[in-house]
């Protein structure tokens, strides 16, 4: 399990021994090269957008397939296509690994292997049935890694090709292109007041749960944020902003992600029992779930199911995805920044500078921007370039327009690279490594899973349910 964390998510990478490396400058660790990955990506889409052109070509996903010849026909087809974005992908990450001091030999022909595995995962997502079991790219990406992790010994070069912390910081750097701001304002002040009250209350509840129990306040704030933003990225950035221990980042995310699949298969069913329109419920599974991945699972579940109920259930079926993406990929994730400096603040001037009252040490201001996931500001970079961009389109145009050509082969770049980071967490996780941390980290972050579920129906379903069945037709 703990190889999970191999790197910290901060500003120094850990050397084999467990040293940090505190290297600083834009291009001395892992952090860095991340925003410049994530942001020539961006760049890149954005001037093929801006000739008349898109880069669709090159961020390709398998299309929707019935039987296994329509898959091995379109497969064949997009092979080209396929090598391309394999070759780009090698050429950025070899690059920054190379000067990192990386050790290409081993990572190229790894990676090699988690792109094409990754690959046949994109292929079972596209089968027209998977939505129906909750077949989500990143979900199966995990579940599988997880059997083949606990049932075979990974040869060591493979490791160097299981790069959890690189990959979804560069995802979360693509997450920031397809999230412009002007999206909360179109989201609206209930969407973007929900998801704040859900992030602000669910951080608090886990946090002053897990001291209660005794545990260290780094552990409970990675907890806390883990269940209050998006999860495994969230849970990353605030590790290395209070310089959590590396084990404490690995229980966060196995907890996260052990929830998260539970709500796939609990909130659509309770969802349906309750008799909730498709825009609530989609509200509702945003402000419970706790990973993007999982949450669009639920969501497409809940549509599916409305689709096939012959009107039963109130609202258009993709109403349950729409305000699932207003609530958790809108007003949630955008916490993530948020958190990750107000803590970095916190630990540095509050936590590591004062010992029972008493002030121990000398608060720098650059240790609060060294202790700063970098990452964040390739989010943030990303998310304004796009908000100049959408600033000149309505949301209907926006949507007809910017959304096909530009935002779209962003988002499947970006669940190439979640795909990555969930394929190599599961490869990297042995589940029987979390019983040696105790009850008392499951209790806390329970807890809070138990009041977001409360505290979301209560605010979907009776507060603001008249918004939501509005926007959900």
């Amino acid at each position: 399990m703990n190889q999970v964390t191999r790197e910290l998510p901060q500003g120094g990478e850990v050397a084999a021994g467990g040293a940090v490396n505190s290297r600083r400058g834009p291009f001395s660790n892992e952090d860095w090269w991340s925003v410049w990955v994530g942001l020539l990506l961006v760049a890149v889409a954005w001037l093929t957008f801006a000739s008349g052109s898109s880069i669709r070509w090159l961020a390709s996903a398998p299309a929707k397939w019935t039987s296994l010849a329509q898959a091995g026909t379109d497969l064949a087809a997009h092979v080209p296509n396929y090598v391309a974005l394999f070759v780009v992908f090698a050429v950025i990450f070899g690059i920054a690994l190379a000067v990192l001091k990386q050790r290409l030999a081993h990572f190229l022909p790894a990676f090699l292997i988690l792109f094409v595995v990754s690959l046949f995962i994109f292929e079972t997502a596209a089968w027209t049935q998977a939505s129906h079991y909750n077949l989500e790219a990143p979900l199966v990406a995990l579940l599988l890694g997880l059997i083949v992790s606990n049932l075979v010994r990974l040869p060591a070069w493979f490791q160097a090709g299981l790069r959890v912390e690189f990959f979804i910081k560069v995802g979360i750097v693509l997450l920031g292109a397809t999230l412009p701001f002007t999206l909360l304002v179109w989201a609206g002040p209930v969407a973007v007041g929900q998801a704040t009250v859900v992030s602000l209350l669910t951080f608090f509840v886990i946090f002053f749960t897990g001291r209660a129990l005794g545990l260290d306040r780094r552990f409970a704030a990675v907890l806390g944020v883990g269940g209050a933003v998006c999860g495994v990225s969230a849970a990353i950035a605030v590790a290395g902003a209070v310089r959590a221990k590396r084990e404490q980042a690995s229980v966060a995310i196995t907890l996260v992600v052990l929830w998260a699949i539970v709500m796939i298969f609990v909130l659509p069913f309770a969802s349906h029992a309750l008799g909730l329109s498709t825009g609530v419920a989609g509200a509702w599974i945003g402000t419970s779930e706790f990973a993007d991945a999982a949450g669009i699972a639920a969501a497409q579940a809940y549509g599916d199911i409305a689709r096939n109920a012959g009107g039963a259930i109130a609202g258009a079926p993709e109403a349950a995805l729409q305000n699932f993406t207003l609530m958790k990929v809108v007003g949630r994730d955008i916490w993530i920044g948020i958190w990750a400096f107000v803590l970095a603040w916190v630990a540095t001037t509050r936590w590591d500078a004062f010992e029972d009252g008493v002030q121990v040490k000398k608060v720098d201001a650059g240790e609060i921007w060294a202790r700063f996931p970098k990452f964040v500001i390739g989010f943030v970079i990303a998310s304004a370039l796009i908000t100049w961009i959408a600033s000149s389109y309505s949301l209907a145009d926006y949507r007809k327009v910017v959304t096909p050509d530009l935002v779209a082969p962003i988002t499947a770049l970006r669940t190439w690279a979640f795909t990555f980071c969930f394929l190599s967490i599961g490869l990297t996780t042995r589940l029987g490594s979390l019983s040696k941390t105790g009850w008392k980290p499951f209790l806390a972050f329970t807890v809070g899973v138990a009041i977001n579920i409360v505290v979301g129906y209560v605010m979907s379903v009776h507060v603001f349910a008249g918004y939501w069945d509005s926007v959900g037709h």
